[in-house]
C-alpha cells in the first residue's frame, strides 16, 4: 500500500512544512560534526505501525543516521518497550525528531484502535472496516495503519466502487433508478452497493441484484431479519452507532462488514517518545 516513492514524496512535504527555510534552534546549537545518540520508546501499550515512515524521515535529512528496531509493523508493544535506537549527527535527529514522532504516534494510535475493534468482536466472522472519514492528504498512511491492526479496507476511494446513499437514492427518483443508472456506465469490475435503512429497501436492492447491502442505523433484530432476508445473495455491511460495547452484537447478527468511522476518526495518538 505504501510504496517507497509514495512515502518519501510526502514525508519531503511534511518535512518542508516543518522546517521551513531553516531550524533556526539546531542550525545554532549544533555542528555538523556533533552526534547523538538516542532511544525511541513507548509510554503505553499499543500496536506499533509507521517503521519504513520513521526511517524515511531521518533517510532523508542524512544517510548518516543509523537506526535499530526491535519491534516491526504489527507488533503488540508494552509500556516501557524500547521499539528502536537512533544515532548519528545532532542536527538532524533533532531536526526530524518531531516530523518522524508525528507520523508513527498518528499511524499507531490508528493500528491501536483498529485492534481493538477486530478482537472485541470475538468468534464471529465480521471483520472491521474502515470509511472515507479519513485525513485529507493522509488517506493512504491512516488505510495501512487499519490493514497493520488487523482491520479491513473499504473502498479508497469514490472510483472504486459505486455505492448509493440516500441523497443519491433522492437524485435518481427511487434505489431501483440508481441502480440502472449506473449498471448502464460502470465497468464490470466495479461493485455496486446500496445503503439501505428499512427491510422494504433491502428487499428492492436485492431485486435489483446488486453486490453489497448496508444495513444503515438498524437495531439488532432488523439487522438479523435483514441478514436472513439477504441469505448470501450480497455481501451483508452493517453501519451506524458502532463502539467498543455494541460491536460484538453487532457482529452476531451474521453480517459480513462493520464500517466504522471511529477506528480512524476517533483514534488517539499513541505516545512515543524519543528520549536522548
Amino acid at each position: 500500500m505504501l510504496n517507497k516513492f509514495f512515502i518519501e514524496e510526502h514525508v519531503k512535504n511534511a518535512l518542508n512544512e516543518d522546517i521551513g527555510f531553516g531550524d533556526i534552534t539546531t542550525d545554532y546549537l549544533t555542528t555538523e560534526e556533533d552526534r547523538m545518540s538516542c532511544v525511541l520508546n513507548t509510554r503505553v501499550d499499543g500496536v506499533f505501525c509507521g517503521k519504513e515512515v520513521f526511517e524515511t524521515v531521518f533517510n532523508i535529512l542524512s544517510k548518516d543516521i543509523k537506526i535499530k528496531f526491535y519491534f516491526k509493523d504489527g507488533d503488540e508493544i508494552k509500556r516501557g518497550d524500547k521499539i528502536a535506537d537512533i544515532e548519528g549527527p545532532a542536527k538532524y535527529i533533532l531536526m526530524g525528531e518531531r516530523t518522524a514522532l508525528n507520523y508513527i504516534q498518528r499511524m499507531s494510535g490508528i493500528a491501536t484502535e483498529t485492534n481493538k475493534y477486530q478482537k472485541a468482536i470475538g468468534e464471529y466472522k465480521a471483520k472491521i472496516v474502515d470509511t472515507r472519514k479519513t485525513t485529507p492528504g493522509f488517506r493512504a498512511f491512516e488505510k495501512y495503519s487499519v490493514k497493520t491492526g488487523g482491520g479491513s479496507l473499504h473502498r479508497f476511494n469514490l472510483a472504486d466502487c459505486a455505492m448509493i446513499k440516500d441523497n443519491h437514492i433522492k437524485f435518481a427518483g427511487s434505489l431501483t433508478e440508481a441502480v440502472n443508472r449506473l449498471k448502464k456506465h460502470i465497468s464490470h469490475a466495479h461493485k455496486i452497493e446500496v445503503e439501505c435503512d428499512t427491510l422494504e429497501q433491502v428487499k428492492e436492492a436485492l431485486d435489483c441484484g446488486v453486490d453489497i447491502i448496508m444495513l444503515d442505523n438498524m437495531s439488532i433484530d432488523t439487522m438479523k431479519d435483514g441478514v436472513k432476508l439477504i441469505s448470501g445473495k450480497a455481501i451483508v455491511e452493517a453501519s451506524g452507532n458502532v463502539n467498543l460495547q455494541s460491536i460484538k452484537e453487532i457482529a452476531s447478527t451474521g453480517v459480513d462488514i462493520i464500517s466504522s468511522s471511529a477506528i480512524v476518526a476517533k483514534a488517539p495518538t499513541l505516545d512515543l517518545g524519543l528520549d536522548m
